[in-house]
Order: C-alpha cells, then sequence, then structure tokens
C-alpha cells in the first residue's frame, strides 16, 4: 500500500492489493479528486480514519444497452408516479445518502468532510445529481462524477419504494442519449446485479476509461 502526502500523484492501480486499496493518506481537494475518478481510483473510508483510495479489481459496471427494467418498474415508470430532475438539489441529495439507513451498515462513509468536497466538484459542474419527487417532497435520488463519457456512481437514496431505481433508470436513460460509453459503479452488490450491472476486469475498466 503506498502513503500519500501533499503531491498530487497516485500510483498505478495495478499496485492495488487484494483488496483493491491502491493507496492512504491525501487530502479530499478538488484536484485530487478529479486525478482519482480519471485515474480508476476513488475515496471510500469511514469518518475519523484515514482516507483509503480504491481500485477494486474486479469492477461493477453498467453497460448502457444491459439495464434491466422489470415490467413492474416498467408499469411504474408509466404511470408517472414520480418527478424526475438533473442536478437541481445536490447537496439535499448526498446528505441524504449520508443520513440514510442501509441493512447491514451501523454507519456511514459519508463524512461531512466528502459532502464539502464534492459539493465543490457539483459547483465546477463535475460532481452531478439525479433526483426523485413525489408530491414536491425528495424521496430518492443519486449522485456521482461525469468525466464526460464515462459516469461513476458514488451513492444512491430511497425513502419510498422504487425512487433510488426509478433515479438509476433516469439517470442511465441520460447517459445513452449523451452516448457515454459505461456507468462506473464501483464494487458488486446483488441489488445493481439486478438492474443489468456486471464485474468485468480491472485492466478492462481502465482500457475504457482511457479510451
Amino acid at each position: 500500500m503506498h502513503y500519500i502526502f501533499e503531491d498530487l500523484f497516485f500510483p498505478p492501480v495495478s499496485e492495488a492489493d487484494e483488496e483493491g486499496i491502491l493507496a492512504i493518506g491525501g487530502d479530499l481537494n478538488p484536484e485530487r479528486l478529479k486525478l482519482a475518478y480519471k485515474s480508476g481510483i476513488f475515496p471510500w473510508f469511514n469518518e475519523g480514519e484515514p482516507i483509503l483510495w480504491w481500485s477494486p479489481d474486479p469492477r461493477m459496471v453498467l453497460f448502457l444497452d444491459e439495464l434491466i427494467v422489470s415490467k413492474s418498474m416498467r408499469n411504474i415508470l408509466n404511470r408517472n408516479q414520480f418527478k424526475v430532475t438533473f442536478n437541481k438539489n445536490f447537496k439535499d441529495v448526498i446528505s441524504n445518502c449520508q443520513k440514510i439507513k442501509r441493512e447491514g451498515q451501523d454507519g456511514t462513509w459519508i463524512s461531512n468532510a466528502m459532502i464539502d468536497a464534492y459539493c465543490k466538484l457539483n459547483e465546477e459542474g463535475i460532481a452531478k445529481s439525479v433526483e426523485v419527487w413525489q408530491d414536491d417532497i425528495l424521496v430518492g435520488g443519486l449522485y456521482g462524477i461525469d468525466l464526460g463519457d464515462v459516469f461513476c456512481g458514488e451513492s444512491m437514496f430511497s425513502k419510498v419504494s422504487n425512487a433510488s431505481k426509478t433515479a438509476f433508470i433516469a439517470l442511465v436513460n441520460y447517459l445513452r442519449e449523451g452516448n457515454y460509453k459505461l456507468l462506473d459503479c464501483q464494487v458488486y452488490n446483488p441489488h445493481l446485479e439486478s438492474l443489468g450491472c456486471r464485474e468485468i476486469d480491472r485492466e478492462e475498466f481502465m482500457s475504457i476509461l482511457k479510451s
């Protein structure tokens, strides 16, 4: 594992350990975060601990034409149960992702310092959000980093059934229209798999990211 200090530098992702941890230390300033995502790296750590930088192998991704939308979900979308907006309320989305209780997790990895850092990236037009509304109340959403042709998803939240799925599907449709190559979902979870995401080798992910 590499230790990062003030230099704006990351080692090659091939030097990550078996868990996917590449480096420790550094800070969350916008320039470092931009370099990280462009290099296939993301921060993930618990509050009060040193910053850990990850590049897992394999990598969970969605090829946009592989999105799975169930029949029941199609019915929900066709009923216009939700209103979807893009990048209208980034801070509320990331704050809800921080606060939402998740099965099997005692706390959150989204610290106040991370919220501040990603809000700065949002001001630069790099971090973006999708909001899902029901009766003018924010009930779901997601946020991530937009690299121009790859979108790096960070976190989702849902206060009512199917709100985060609605955000995810809306994002994929947006990315398709923009001819994006990939939606990066970082690490495996069964919910993402049910939506069509799958694991690929880090080497293939990096090849797509750099192409």
